[in-house]
């Protein structure tokens, strides 16, 4: 079948809107809304960065703008409608697709990944055996061991903590609660109410599974935006795409600028049409629209620049910089810095990508204004003072 044309600007209305990104409040308010959003989502990104919010409040703020941080606790720790997992990273994912993440945990259980070589079978059992008999409990509860050397910057002393994450990657545990970046763990069959566990789908059902939420949350994909980061798919994916084509389930499109990638899309994401958005967000870096770096190149002409990790002297923008999109174009590049003390998002550097305008500039105060009260905290009856720009 010959590939359909796709103008840049149509690809961007419909990611945008598979994305909920074009309309101001698409799930509603209240812990039901963030429910909603991490399902259609597929999952929601965790961080540990806090310089600003963490990147899983922030992408909520971006799709619900009344989103308060008790909703994610409620799901996960009462609801229990929500779980962590690893998908390219640790994220919240929905309760209903623990079959498809199920697989991934029953391979595991059978070849752990090398970065658990050094878990012995004595901290292992230990750790499962405090957790059944004591109930669910942090790394802070246990203390009573031999602290050991670290190998990673962002390792524990004691060996309990990477025990505790090999029964998470396992299915054994699961983290029934969250307090910043502190995980309370559980047995996950006492934790959701279980006599069984979920079991894991056919590999078939999962390679169909990432193809539909890819479809559902990008609209128009490719073989690398539905695996991101997962290996061995390649031709797997591939032969399942190919006999959609074939039932006309699927389309492949051309897309601009990037026509020798092969893109599909279901036909009525190209036969609707989407609204020109006009909504300013300012985004996290690691929200599901930027963190594809090349497929943000193709349908918007940016690529995200993450310097975290890179030395302060050769940054360009700044440490934990955030790109924001107005309408469907990215104007600015914003690297805030979040001062709970003194209760202000402090302005480190502001970096246009496009010619300054009057508009624009208006648009990203107000939209500032509503990013700081959802950093503090805030509603917007208490809130009365600008951003403060760094000495």
């Amino acid at each position: 079948m010959r590939p359909t044309p796709l103008h840049a600007s149509r690809a961007r209305r419909i990611w945008l809107q598979a994305q909920r990104l074009d309309v101001a409040e698409p799930f509603g308010s209240g812990p039901l809304a963030s429910q909603a959003a991490i399902a259609h989502l597929g999952y929601v990104q965790i961080d540990t960065i806090h310089v600003i919010e963490r990147c899983h409040h922030h992408i909520l703020f971006n799709r619900i703008p009344a989103y308060r941080r008790a909703d994610l606790a409620h799901l996960q720790s009462r609801a229990k409608t929500v779980f962590e997992v690893w998908t390219h990273a640790l994220a919240y994912a929905p309760v209903d697709d623990y079959p498809y993440y199920a697989a991934m945990m029953k391979r595991h259980r059978r070849a752990p990944l090398p970065y658990f070589k050094d878990v012995s079978a004595a901290d292992y059992r230990r750790v499962l055996g405090l957790v059944r008999d004591q109930g669910p409990l942090t790394i802070r509860d246990i203390e009573d061991e031999i602290l050991i050397e670290k190998t990673e910057l962002w390792a524990s002393r004691k060996p309990s903590k990477k025990a505790l994450e090999l029964a998470l990657w396992n299915g054994i545990l699961t983290v029934s609660r969250r307090d910043g970046m502190v995980k309370t763990y559980d047995l996950a069959h006492r934790h959701f109410g279980w006599d069984s566990p979920p079991q894991p789908v056919s590999e078939t059902r999962r390679l169909d599974h990432l193809i539909d939420v890819a479809l559902r949350t990008q609209g128009i994909v490719s073989l690398d935006s539905i695996r991101h980061t997962r290996r061995n798919l390649i031709g797997p994916l591939k032969a399942r795409i190919e006999s959609r084509v074939r039932r006309s389930a699927l389309v492949p499109v051309a897309l601009e600028g990037a026509e020798q990638v092969g893109h599909w899309a279901h036909p009525s994401a190209l036969e609707a049409m989407a609204a020109e958005p006009d909504l300013v967000h300012i985004l996290s870096p690691f929200d599901p629209l930027v963190r594809l770096r090349q497929r943000c190149g193709w349908f918007f002409g940016y690529q995200h620049l993450f310097e975290a990790y890179t030395p302060k002297a050769k940054r360009r923008f700044g440490y934990f910089t955030l790109p924001v999109l107005v309408g469907d174009r990215f104007v600015a590049l914003l690297d805030l810095k979040t001062d709970r003390d003194a209760q202000r998002v402090l302005i480190q550097a502001w970096t246009w990508l496009v010619d300054e305008s009057p508009e624009h500039r208006r648009a990203l105060e107000d939209a500032l204004g509503r990013f700081e009260r959802f950093q503090l905290g805030r509603d917007e009856t208490d809130f009365a003072s600008p951003l403060t720009p760094r000495p």
